[in-house]
């Protein structure tokens, strides 16, 4: 079952004729099942053989991107294909890249004519505006000309200046266009410069002008600037030029003015036809471009990766044949050589290709076969780490595992059902969100759907568990506690300050000696609902109570089951001592500490009240501080603890488990290290005696802690050495290793047992916040005095409800469900995983097109 123990991978050899290989490898991505390996690890990317083919690939890229940027531009609708179109030939690239050289040369000439005549456009009409707006600006020069005859003195109404004293006679003038944000300045600079011997006038032009450069809209102002002087309109064209104002030629005579608009006119009139005939001859361009678009992208990431794919292959003497190697599953094998067998067809060679298995001296990668639903569960493992090849792979039991630890820290049936509600929508509409851009973190819920419906569904269940749907309970099958008092006894008996509890053996009476009457059997389903009444004042005691020991038994059996999934991987290599020096005292040491605990607890709660049964925190601290005395005793002794069970048996079984405890931790320290010192000399003093040292040494089947006894060096061709050479094997080495294994094993049982009180503590934070919403929102608005009429208190309470719901939504289900999903991952990466995985292995990336489409695999 590859789900939980990963595909059984093999190295292998492929021998790829130069004529097949590309059609070949084109194959073997469309099965997605082959991981090359880079046998070129000291060449650089510049220096392969496919070099020049990758560079044609992404100059075609760059071609296709420019393509879908003018799509945009002018905001058409590209066409997705119905299927991805296969690889093409490498003749067919040619064709490719001469379509679209074609393309990208065609669209960069129609946006030169375009923005050339939209620039044509521009200057027209911001000619058109001058035109028609100088008439007032020369109505008003008349008056300003005896100014400039009559220059003198100071007085700024009159036009100062050395220019303006020297020169006298007819005022010159030059008009232009200004964006409207640079008139301030230009003014200023104006005035400075020339001294005060100009006279400007501007006036905003009423509509926004595009610029043919970049597009963007900008408002503009017409500007006319009189002067007197050949040095006055040097100095002007300057500033204009600085402040990249447009000057255009305005004659002074209204005449010649009006004959110049007409002729504007006319020639706006042709460029606005000229200029719809490029704009529907662009479009036709690039509709025809976006019908194929997709497909071209297909394809040249295909012909890309291929190339990529290549140039990790190496070639033989004869530069006829090209060598790879890579890592695939041993049952695709036939898959695998019939896509060969397919390629060489394709490529219409007459020699075969050759796949051979080879022996492997690295680990190899690690492959699990998952489809849409097991997916989320396998990524929340292998976020905390890849598994080794061939170990455990916990994400089968995180499918229940991860939910059902969710959903007793989030236990309400209301909150469970908004959440299964939101990942079943999600499933049903996966088919049309797959197509649309989801975003980073939609996509990652989206992803995680299948996990977030599973916990919704916990959570329900749960929640009827505790009796708790939105803080309220259910009562289906009527309560077993039947009172017989007034809402007055029960204030009476509050404010006498007494403290009043039911027992569910006994019978006590309310003080008006009324008799409470009870049924004695259980619920039928989850707790009862009068815990939820306002009557149950020791609600909290009683579900603390049961929630903190349901956690410790939840989670010693977690980590018991993790520790028996070791086993698994011991059997499984052959790990023989590991069972003997592990697996047994580890079970051992946590059965007899945490596991007695666990049969107290259920046993505790077999008895009645009346039993009186001691405080199993005390007697778990007694069993090892009163180990040489009588930890318990039910003769009186005040100095003893009250036994849970019969004296004698509880004495006697606690010392043993003592004894136990203390016994499993040398026994988890010495035992696999004195092994291994054991195996070790055997094996020196087999090779020193034998008379063909090379024919000793460590076979496959010896198991995988032969693997860790002999090291010698490598010098030699045949890595045995010489009869001189010194053992490798370091048992200081191995000693420190299990000495920090062991500590952390034995702290980790306390710590992580500790840890899953976790389930307790946010159980009893959802419940209560989820308690406290409803009492501040809900029963505000329902108590509330001022909204006594109907009308009153329906409005009131929409939008109470409304508050109440978008808090819930927002505290309980986001930011708790999170709170709750970071902790159930914690326990199960560190309480859960560290007892059987170790998360070393690196991952199985085979060289698939659909990786490579979707982007997980850039090349």
């Amino acid at each position: 079952m590859s789900i939980f123990r990963s595909e059984e991978m093999t190295l292998s050899q492929i021998f790829l004729q130069s004529e097949s290989a590309y059609t070949i490898v084109s194959e073997l991505g469309e099965l997605g099942a082959v991981q090359f390996r880079d046998l070129n690890p000291d060449v650089n990317a510049f220096q392969r053989k496919f070099v020049n083919e990758v560079r044609r690939c992404d100059e075609m890229e760059r071609t296709l991107r420019f393509l879908n940027k003018e799509i945009e531009k002018s905001e058409l609708w590209t066409q997705e294909p119905l299927e991805y179109p296969d690889a093409p030939n490498p003749q067919e690239m040619i064709d490719l890249e001469n379509k679209f050289e074609q393309l990208e040369s065609e669209m960069r000439e129609i946006n030169a004519n375009q923005e050339r005549l939209n620039r044509n456009y521009l200057e027209l009409m911001e000619l058109k505006q001058i035109l028609s707006k100088t008439s007032t600006f020369f109505d008003e020069a008349g008056s300003h000309q005896a100014d400039f005859d009559g220059l003198g003195g100071d007085d700024h109404s009159a036009l100062l200046g050395d220019e303006g004293s020297a020169h006298s006679g007819q005022l010159s003038f030059v008009a232009g266009v200004i964006l409207r944000e640079r008139v301030p300045g230009f003014e200023r600079l104006l005035w400075r410069a020339c001294r005060g011997n100009v006279f400007l006038r501007h006036t905003e032009i009423e509509y926004p002008m595009e610029d043919p450069v970049t597009g963007d809209v900008v408002h503009k102002c017409v500007f006319i600037i009189f002067f007197q002087g050949d040095q006055l309109r040097s100095r002007v064209k300057k500033i204009c030029e600085g402040y990249r104002a447009t000057l255009y030629p305005c004659p002074d005579s209204p005449a010649e003015r009006r004959e110049m608009a007409m002729g504007v006119a006319t020639r706006i009139e042709d460029l606005k036809t000229v200029l719809g005939q490029t704009q529907d001859h662009r479009c036709r361009v690039l509709q025809t471009v976006s019908k194929s678009l997709r497909s071209w992208e297909v394809k040249v990431k295909k012909i890309k990766a291929i190339y990529h794919t290549l140039n990790l292959c190496n070639f033989d003497l004869t530069t006829k044949c090209l060598i790879g190697e890579c890592w695939c599953p041993v049952s695709d094998l036939d898959s695998i050589r019939l896509a060969i067998r397919r390629g060489t067809e394709r490529s219409g060679s007459s020699v075969p290709s050759v796949l051979n298995r080879i022996p492997a001296e690295e680990s190899p990668p690690t492959f699990f076969r998952t489809n849409k639903f097991t997916k989320g569960f396998q990524n929340i493992v292998e976020a905390y780490g890849i598994a080794n090849y061939r170990e455990a792979n916990p994400a089968l039991f995180v499918v229940i595992t991860f939910p059902f630890l969710f959903a007793i820290m989030f236990g309400d049936c209301g909150h469970g059902l908004i959440m299964a509600l939101f990942a079943l929508t999600l499933i049903l509409k996966e088919k049309t969100l797959l197509k649309n851009d989801l975003g980073d973190m939609f996509a990652t819920i989206f992803a995680g759907r299948y996990v977030i419906f599973l916990m919704g569904l916990f959570s329900m269940y749960t929640g009827l568990i505790y009796n708790d749907c939105f803080s309220k309970s259910f009562d289906v099958f009527g309560s077993r506690w039947i009172l017989h008092f007034t809402e007055s006894d029960y204030k009476r008996l509050n404010a006498s300050g007494k403290v009043w509890q039911l027992n569910p053996i006994e019978n006590y009476y309310n003080g008006s000696n009324s008799q409470i009457s009870h049924s004695q059997a259980p619920y039928p389903f989850g707790m009862d609902p009068i815990w939820q009444e306002t009557l149950s004042e020791n609600a909290i005691t009683f579900t603390n109570t049961f929630k903190m020991k349901m956690s410790v038994i939840i989670g010693v059996i977690h980590m018991t089951f993790g520790i028996f999934l070791s086993l698994t991987n011991h059997l499984f290599f052959k790990n023989y001592i590991s069972i003997i020096g592990e697996f047994i005292p580890q079970l051992l040491f946590l059965m007899s500490l945490f596991g007695y605990l666990c049969i107290l607890i259920l046993y505790k709660w077999t008895l009645d009240v009346t039993h009186h049964a001691p405080s199993l925190l005390i007697t778990l601290i007694n069993m090892f501080l009163k180990i040489m005395s009588s930890p318990c005793s039910n003769d009186g002794d005040p100095n003893n603890t009250r036994c849970l069970y019969s004296p004698s048996v509880q004495i006697h079984l606690q010392r043993f488990l003592v004894f136990m405890i203390v016994i499993c931790v040398p026994w988890m320290l010495l035992t696999k290290p004195l092994y291994l010192r054991w195996k070790n000399k055997k094996k020196m003093r087999e090779y020193r005696q034998s008379p063909y040292p090379d024919t000793v040494g460590i076979t496959e089947s010896e198991g995988e802690e032969d693997s860790e006894i002999i090291h010698h060096d490598d010098d030699d061709e045949d890595g045995r050495g010489k009869d001189d050479k010194k053992d490798d094997f370091q048992f200081s080495e191995i000693f420190v290793h299990q000495a920090i294994h062991t500590i952390e094993f034995c702290l980790g049982c306390i710590s992580h047992t500790a840890s899953y009180l976790r389930l307790w503590a946010l159980s009893l934070a959802h419940a209560e916040l989820s308690n406290v919403l409803w009492k501040m929102v809900m029963n505000t608005v329902m108590t509330t005095s001022f909204l006594s009429g109907v009308p009153l208190r329906v409005v009131g309470l929409f939008f109470g409800f409304s508050f109440w719901a978008i808090l819930t939504v927002a505290i309980l289900l986001i930011m708790e469900g999170l709170s709750a999903f970071l902790h159930t991952l914690r326990l199960h990466w560190v309480e859960f995983q560290s007892k059987f995985y170790g998360g070393d292995g690196y991952k199985f990336a085979p060289f698939s097109f659909t990786a490579v489409l979707e982007g997980e695999d850039e090349v």
